[in-house]
């Protein structure tokens, strides 16, 4: 499930956003019409990123600064960075600054719980020509490295390992963890700690050597800027679904200031969120890798006649308007009824 925003100008510019809502894309959509479209209506599609602050500050006197409501703005925000580069007919990157690369290196998400079955899939991925890969595991420490163990033995040395937990940790077992994977040249250690506790982070990221990545749930700048003060992580993961590319880009460049590395999150995003992310990766100077769903990346592309295709661990970064992506109206009707 997911929430899309389609933008119509007077002339019949379309461009198509997501603000993401793996759950409940009603709630999204409803705070797009109710509360976005009024604000929307009449104005200059140009002005995107004042558009962005006045619909953020038409609600934070409400409490409304996070959650769902900034996912329907980044929704909107899309949509619009969508709509200007099919007006200009230039990708989304050139109007968020111009193209840092070529190409967006990318890791491949992988699950399960049998140690066997894990590493025989890490390999199979490895073969489709992944050269990072990413474990999602809940499981016991003893079983998070049982299974890390018969990883790190199937594909080698030369291959990027990160390991998700899921903010399943207390801060003393995370730290334990993180020192098992540390043995296993694993490069991060992600979400090892709920997600409200700042304090217990940054313990984490101060006692491992490894890097610590986190963040998917932070969607401003303001946001980040206590985790960054705490130096609560090494590596950042923002949702550009959940962003936005304009707060996207204000989130980069505050965390370029501390020298700290972007590895956008995408999760359940569909194909939009991973559209825009490609967009946002391309166009920031410190990327240092982007999340991709090797196994849910055809089903995501179903509203999509053309959309982006990753190559031997990358998405090529192409010169396509906006997102470079061309929604199937039809598939989306069909999906929606």
């Amino acid at each position: 499930e997911t929430c899309l925003v389609r933008l119509e100008t007077d002339d019949g510019q379309v461009g198509w956003g997501e603000g993401q809502a793996p759950v409940s894309p009603r709630t999204t959509a409803s705070i797009v019409e109710d509360l976005c479209r009024p604000v929307l209506l009449d104005r200059d599609p140009f002005d995107v990123e004042y558009l962005w602050y006045r619909l953020y500050s038409a609600m934070r006197e409400r409490g409304h600064i996070t959650g769902f409501y900034v996912d329907a703005l980044a929704g909107v925000d899309l949509a619009l960075y969508d709509l200007l580069g099919k007006a200009l007919d230039v990708p989304a990157h050139k109007l968020l600054g111009g193209r840092f690369r070529d190409k967006v290196p990318i890791y491949a998400g992988i699950g399960g719980t049998d140690p066997e079955k894990v590493a025989q899939s890490a390999s199979e991925h490895v073969d489709l020509g992944y050269r990072a890969l990413k474990l999602h595991l809940r499981d016991s420490n003893r079983r998070i490295l049982e299974i890390a163990s018969a990883v790190r033995q199937a594909v080698g040395d030369e291959v990027e390992l990160m390991v998700d937990v899921h903010g399943t940790r207390d801060v003393s077992s995370a730290i334990q963890l993180g020192r098992g994977l540390e043995k296993l040249d694993f490069r991060w250690l992600e979400a090892p700690t709920l997600a409200e506790d700042v304090h217990g982070q940054a313990e984490i990221a101060s006692a491992l050597d490894m890097q610590v990545a986190t963040g998917e749930w932070l969607r401003t700048a303001w946001e980040w800027r206590q985790w960054i003060e705490f130096r609560a992580f090494d590596v950042a993961m923002p949702d550009i679904a959940r962003t936005g590319l304009t707060e996207g880009k204000r989130i980069a460049g505050l965390l370029d200031s501390f020298n700290l590395p972007f590895a956008p999150h995408v999760g359940g995003g569909g194909i939009l969120s991973v559209a825009a992310s490609v967009q946002f990766s391309a166009a920031i100077p410190n990327l240092q890798i982007l999340e991709h769903s090797h196994g849910a990346h055809a089903g995501k592309g179903r509203i999509a006649s053309s959309y982006p295709e990753p190559t031997d661990g990358c998405f090529p970064v192409t010169d396509g308007p906006g997102l470079d992506i061309e929604i199937d109206e039809g598939a989306v009707a069909e999906f929606s009824a």
